[in-house]
């Protein structure tokens, strides 16, 4: 049995369903238009919505918009005459689970109310189990009912509990140091020390110091003796981020410090005994940093014990609901104003590709309740500074929907970010080093930019 919500400006057309539909025990409710439904939806909880697409005022579209806005988890039929398939089509892109195309019999309209109620059981019984899930493992931000998430979870509650060598992989921006917080946290060591470093933030002269330590007098201004992040973390998790980033001579100290277990700190040639587990991260293909020379293969081996892959947003798009709440949410308590999205926010995110993954998502919604007016988020307010761009490729071409909205803003920002390497270069007669500082960028990063954007030459 479900809650279903009918919608037809028909009267003849929404009993007839309804008697349908209470025959077979639901309980249905009617909504005459889609003003009337968009009401009913905010008022009220409906398993299934069951919408006309051509109506008076706010027609089927409008209604399947509104209810992924307010109500993500509510399953949308849409109905069709014979004509508009396309137009179904379309609602199917922007979420609707369904159609039904008119005249249909009574047992076609049932078997697929029957499938689209099971969806809907299905979806609230997975996230009654992630709820449960990280209430019991305190994975709290680690949000997606996506299967890709549901896999993580389960794989970090397995090797949580182990002291097992991990490697995390996946584009910046999807949450690789939450992985690593969360099975420090589920660990038997939990109690002690979690270290973190951003290998791409210390210069290559201080990297060994400050992992390593140093004693008094091993280089020019070191005055006292002084524990490295290594032996910060005893008994703890040591988590590298950006590994990939680290000099190659450096990786040779490091390989040596997680295979016997011991450091020697700058200037000093006694060992000191160190008991740390080691989860490292990149963003960066492994395997052609090794071709390159850039990695060393024996490092590589030792840390890809354990390995989690995190996929980038635009790979589960069935979470970018969820976590735009949970950010709306967050923030909304931080600024201590309560705010709502406005109608097609929840479709316009759902097209976005987001090159900058969570990490992107977080900002553009921390920026809409910051902008919202009224305790309502407007979909101007969530879009960053290149808001005309967006906003054009928002618009519905003739014919059909704009599916390719990502791939649009992505050739605009390729094309910006070409530009302006090249016409940096071309000015400082192609000295990189110049470039990358004039930039604000790092050496490495203006070099994996312009690989990426085909400008090595």
């Amino acid at each position: 049995m479900a809650k279903i919500l009918v919608v037809d400006d028909q009267r003849n057309m929404r009993t007839t369903l309804s008697l349908m539909l209470r025959s077979a025990g639901h309980v249905v409710e009617e909504a005459d238009g889609g003003q009337t439904a968009c009401e009913r939806v905010r008022l009220d909880g409906f398993d299934l919505v069951l919408t006309d697409l051509r109506m008076g005022g706010k027609d089927g579209l409008e209604v399947l918009r509104h209810v992924k806005d307010t109500a993500p988890t509510t399953e949308v039929i849409v109905m069709t005459a014979y004509g508009t398939v396309q137009t179904a089509v379309d609602a199917m892109r922007l979420g609707a689970h369904d159609y039904l195309q008119k005249p249909f019999e009574e047992e076609e309209l049932l078997l697929k109310v029957e499938r689209a109620v099971e969806r809907r059981q299905l979806a609230s019984e997975v996230q009654a189990m992630a709820v449960e899930f990280r209430e019991r493992y305190g994975f709290d931000n680690i949000i997606g009912r996506s299967a890709s998430i549901r896999e993580l979870l389960g794989r970090i509650v397995r090797i949580a509990p182990t002291d097992t060598t991990v490697l995390v992989t996946g584009e910046s921006g999807t949450g690789k140091e939450l992985v690593a917080r969360a099975i420090h946290a589920n660990s038997a060591r939990s109690d002690r020390p979690f270290v973190s470093v951003n290998c791409a933030a210390i210069s290559e002269t201080l990297l060994e110091s400050e992992l390593f330590g140093h004693v008094r007098g091993a280089y020019t201004g070191a005055i006292a003796t002084r524990k490295g992040l290594f032996e910060e973390a005893n008994g703890g998790t040591f988590f590298f981020d950006e590994i990939a980033e680290t000099p190659p001579a450096f990786q040779a100290k490091l390989l040596r410090a997680i295979q016997e277990g011991e450091i020697r700190r700058l200037g000093d040639n006694r060992p000191v005994r160190v008991d740390v587990r080691i989860i490292a991260a990149t963003n960066q293909d492994l395997h052609e940093a090794i071709a390159d020379k850039r990695f060393r293969q024996d490092l590589y081996y030792r840390l890809n014990v354990a390995r989690f892959h995190l996929p980038p947003l635009r790979e589960r798009r069935e979470d970018i609901g969820l976590l735009a709440g949970f950010f709306k949410d967050k923030y909304a308590r931080k600024m201590r104003r309560p705010v709502v999205f406005s109608e097609g926010i929840a479709d316009y995110l759902q097209r976005y590709d987001f090159p900058g993954n969570i990490r992107e998502l977080e900002n553009m919604v921390e920026q809409g309740v910051a902008l919202a007016v009224d305790g309502r988020v407007r979909l101007e307010d969530i879009i960053p500074l290149e808001a005309p761009v967006r906003l054009s490729a928002m618009q519905t071409p003739p014919g059909g929907i704009n599916t390719g909205l990502g791939h649009t803003l992505q050739d605009v920002v390729d094309r910006a970010e070409r530009d302006a390497i090249a016409a940096t270069l071309r000015d400082l007669d192609g000295n990189k080093e110049k470039a990358a500082e004039a930039l604000g960028l790092s050496g490495t990063t203006l070099w994996r930019k312009m690989k990426r954007l085909n400008l090595q030459s």
